[in-house]
């Protein structure tokens, strides 16, 4: 799993989509990230000497990764724990925007909606 730290995230930049899951939600989706690390004494496995800098790092991971199930389908299936609908297979960026908008109420977006980055 590859983690990268991000800093401040511009909630009003046109490739950021801000979605309310409430406290619950929010709960059930870390749960899903932090099950998705395969963890030795407790913490996630960092694969030694795998990065592409000095502010990201690849870890051992639950499942695996291909063409078909990519960063984009993980993401939707974590946003679906935490409440929201997606379509199954969500592979590229452009297919889960547009999957999340058209199977959930806009009153998650509502952000989006005032900012136009909606689809």
């Amino acid at each position: 799993m590859h983690v990268s730290l991000a800093g401040d995230i511009p909630l009003d930049h046109p490739s950021v989509m801000a979605v309310d899951v409430g406290e619950e939600g929010y709960r059930r989706l870390l749960g899903f990230v932090l099950g998705s690390f395969t963890e030795q004494v407790g913490k996630p496995m960092p694969l030694a000497g795998f990065s592409y800098g000095e502010n990201d790092a690849f870890f051992e991971a639950e499942g695996y990764f291909n063409a078909f199930l990519g960063c984009n389908t993980w993401t939707a299936a974590a946003l679906r724990q935490a409440g929201l609908v997606s379509g199954w297979w969500t592979a590229l960026p452009w297919l889960l925007r547009a999957s999340l908008w058209l199977h959930n109420d806009q009153a998650v977006f509502a952000d989006e909606a005032a900012s136009g980055n909606l689809p």
